[in-house]
């Protein structure tokens, strides 16, 4: 990965970033379903740049807001948790939304820990760059629709493209574990299996329907609908026939 600038020292000099740049809004000290299989720690950090309406983070979206849990709350607990915990899963929000992503994970890795990453894929390059510098063990990401549709869910243009990018890189890594997720709502684009057919096209190993909730959600959402349980139900075993290596189904309930 490039050398993270963090604005400029004395003299002109550039300054390296730090664990401690980064914009933590919140930390689960252990967690059974963030990383499937470990039992991991979770950081959420602050700010994405998509605005999707079944957004179980919402209240963390806002890049203005600053941090809360400083670096050294995480190191404290890994040196509690050692032999107990697997790893650390870097969520969000949007986790690559954050320049001093990197220099977590590394650190994480130092201290002989698994780095885990939750993304929706907005920023491609630094995607590919995780990876490429062997920072990332296992990602778990979400893919909101075929291209066209993309903007419907994330509220961006260009958004499609960008996610579909990240999702190539990721596949483009076969030693890297990762599960591949799309969210169904009832006023969402009715895609989901094309969808489920390209990713698998695509190499992909693992693929987890999920299905909306109203927790933590924007005003105004939507999760329930007549007969959309129903739908859901028969879009997961569709997907299931596919063939993935892995599958799971996430309902509602």
């Amino acid at each position: 990965m490039p050398r993270e600038a963090g604005g400029r020292g004395g003299a002109g000099r550039e300054r390296v970033l730090t664990p401690e740049d980064l914009q933590i809004a919140g930390l689960v000290p252990l967690s059974t379903v963030d990383w499937p299989g470990r039992f991991a720690a979770s950081l959420f950090f602050q700010g994405c740049p998509w605005l999707c309406p079944y957004c179980q983070n919402s209240a963390i979206i806002d890049p203005r807001i600053p941090g809360v849990v400083s670096w050294s709350a995480l190191e404290d607990l890994l040196a509690r948790r050692r032999g107990l915990l697997d790893g650390v899963v870097f969520s969000g929000g949007e986790a690559t939304r954050q320049i001093a992503l990197a220099a977590g994970m590394r650190r994480v890795r130092e201290l002989g820990f698994g780095v885990g990453l939750h993304t929706a894929g907005p920023y491609p390059g630094r995607v590919a760059a995780l990876l490429d510098e062997g920072l990332v063990d296992w990602v778990g990401i979400d893919v909101k629709a075929t291209p066209d549709e993309y903007e419907a869910v994330a509220g961006r243009p260009g958004a499609g493209a960008r996610a579909w990018e990240s999702l190539a890189a990721v596949l483009s890594h076969p030693e890297v574990d990762h599960e591949v997720r799309l969210t169904v709502y009832p006023d969402g684009p009715a895609d989901g299996l094309e969808v489920a057919r390209r990713v698998r096209e695509g190499g992909a190993r693992a693929f987890a329907l999920q299905q909306a909730r109203d927790i933590g959600t924007p005003d105004g959402f939507r999760s329930r609908a007549n007969g959309w349980d129903d739908q859901v139900r028969a879009l997961a075993a569709d997907i299931e026939a596919l063939g993935f290596d892995r599958f799971e189904f996430r309902p509602a309930d």
